[in-house]
């Protein structure tokens, strides 16, 4: 249980699914309660087909390529902080792969559900690289299935939040959506420091000083 909370938290930190209600809203202001819905669920399963993509192959991808895990955590621990910044700033909308042309496309298209919404807004390189390093990290049976229960237990969650973004976005407003964004950032920062830091000591054990 320890571990699936552990897994949880980080993912959702660094997705934030609330920081996407007011860009959600937005592109389908038109829609009615059924297609929203709909859009809703196929955004949850393309987030969840896409992660466990990224957490079972991810490894053979960096192996290809020649990155190690290290490498990779530092990378991947930049862009967490990165975005970690922008929820501080209230800049994180602007940085999701959402600009006015993109917009204008997805609003022009019948299915957003996987583009713009599940990937890059969703489902982007910072939850991509953090579960490419959790795989490295639990490798048992056990630890896997826990942690492909909590990203589907994430979907779950971004589905709940993109069916009730609308309302979400009434009653708490853009001001209570920033404010919660913020504290989720301090969260998302920590995340990406640790990250950071147990690679920088995990390459600084493997040097021979002598």
């Amino acid at each position: 249980m320890e571990l699936f909370i552990y897994i949880f938290a980080a993912l959702f930190s660094v997705i934030n699914p609330l920081g996407a209600v007011p860009i959600f809203v937005g592109l389908t202001l038109d829609d009615s309660t059924a297609e929203r819905s709909r859009i809703s669920l196929w955004a949850a399963i393309n987030v969840f087909i896409i992660l466990v993509i990224s957490f079972f192959v991810g490894q053979y991808v960096l192996a290809f390529f020649g990155i190690s895990i290290d490498a990779l955590r530092i990378a991947g621990g930049f862009i967490i902080v990165n975005s970690g910044f922008s929820l501080l700033t209230g800049r994180f909308n602007k940085t999701r792969g959402i600009n006015k042309e993109v917009e204008s496309d997805a609003q022009q298209r019948n299915d957003i559900a996987l583009s713009p919404l599940a990937i890059p807004m969703l489902a982007g390189p910072g939850s991509m690289s953090l579960l490419i390093a959790l795989h490295q990290e639990y490798t048992g049976i056990t630890e896997q299935v826990i942690t492909c229960l909590a990203i589907a237990a994430v979907a779950i969650v971004i589905f709940l939040t993109m069916r009730s973004a609308h309302y979400l976005s009434r009653i708490l407003g853009a001001s209570g959506i920033v404010a919660i964004s913020r504290i989720i950032g301090f969260i998302v920062i920590a995340i990406g420091i640790q990250y950071i830091s147990s690679a920088i000591v995990n390459i600084l054990q493997t040097i021979d000083f002598n």
